[in-house]
């Protein structure tokens, strides 16, 4: 039998790790990450680690990269999140990085799915008119039969068209690698011109940091309805302000750059753009749902069976 693999979680989160078939319990010690981690004794022993969901670097005692760096014996990190921009470049080369893609799909489905219709039902005009005690009818728009287009198509995505399928909706797909019924991003410049709707989900990588750019929104359709459920560093914010303030595009953002979009920013009052503040898995059901996903992935990692999102090449 494997000697005890040292695991170190997030604080507060230990209790998520105590539900696991016995056979592996007895082989993982859980205790939740050290105030001081880099000077605790234990750190030569650490084997697996589970940061963080967010963290304010300000607060923290410790540097996550230095961390993993001053590991020997790490192995495995587990993130509690699905997209991991905000890690992959600290992992040490020899470690292994999982995310818990698939944790939160039908949370950004559902919130993607209704700032579509707030949007074509301008639902912001006439909640704001209500505010005003005034009624002020707006003609609305028919999600069915329109065309979709995913920017990045993932388990985020697949879901979302599962819960466009019953409005009758025509979709195309465009992702990093073509695939059977995805195109390949080389042909987002022809299919851009034709989307009613863009929904972005792509990972945030240095291949699509900027992706919606002043060429991409151009390509868009004029009055199509841009979705950005990915990362707010995938759209270039000035382009987007600007294609908004001329009524090029509208928009329905949970991700914005900068995040928190601080009080005046121009993207506030841009005409037909909805903001929600990223609450796309902002449930109590959240860490529950992502530790699902990590005490399944310990179980296979004691027993040496495959591990689930094993990230590569950023994804």
């Amino acid at each position: 039998m494997d000697e005890q693999r040292l695991v170190w979680t997030a604080p507060g989160t230990a209790a998520h790790l105590r539900d696991l078939p016995r056979d592996v319990r007895s082989r993982l010690e859980v205790a939740e990450i050290p105030a001081d981690p880099l000077h605790s004794p234990r750190l030569g022993e650490l084997r697996a680690l589970v940061p963080p969901l967010v963290r304010n670097q300000a607060d923290d005692d410790y540097d996550l990269k230095m961390l993993m760096a001053s590991a020997p014996a790490l192995r495995l990190v587990q993130a509690l999140t699905a997209g991991v921009d905000w890690i992959v470049d600290q992992v040490p080369p020899e470690v292994t990085l999982c995310s818990v893609r698939g944790a939160y799909d039908d949370l950004m489905a559902e919130l993607l799915l209704a700032g579509i219709l707030a949007v074509y039902k301008e639902f912001p005009h006439h909640i704001n008119a209500q505010a005003r005690g005034s009624w002020e009818p707006r003609q609305v728009r028919l999600l069915g039969g329109s065309r979709v287009l995913f920017v990045g198509y993932g388990s985020i995505a697949e879901c979302l068209e599962r819960y466009l399928q019953p409005f009758g909706v025509d979709v195309r797909r465009v992702a990093r690698k073509p695939r059977e019924g995805v195109d390949g991003i080389s042909e987002l410049s022809v299919l851009l011109p034709g989307a009613d709707i863009v929904v972005v989900l792509t990972p945030l990588t240095a291949q699509t940091h900027g992706l919606v750019d002043e060429e991409f929104l151009t390509l868009m359709k004029p009055g199509a309805l841009l979705v950005n459920g990915a990362r707010g560093l995938v759209a270039d914010t000035g382009a987007l302000v600007a294609a908004a303030e001329r009524g090029k595009v509208r928009a329905f953002l949970d991700v914005t750059d900068p995040e928190p979009l601080p009080e005046g920013h121009p993207l506030w009052s841009s005409p037909g753009v909805f903001i929600t503040p990223h609450i796309g898995s902002l449930v109590p059901e959240n860490r529950e749902r992502a530790f699902a996903l990590v005490r399944d992935n310990l179980v296979r990692w004691v027993r040496g069976e495959s591990l689930r999102n094993v990230v590569v090449d950023e994804y």
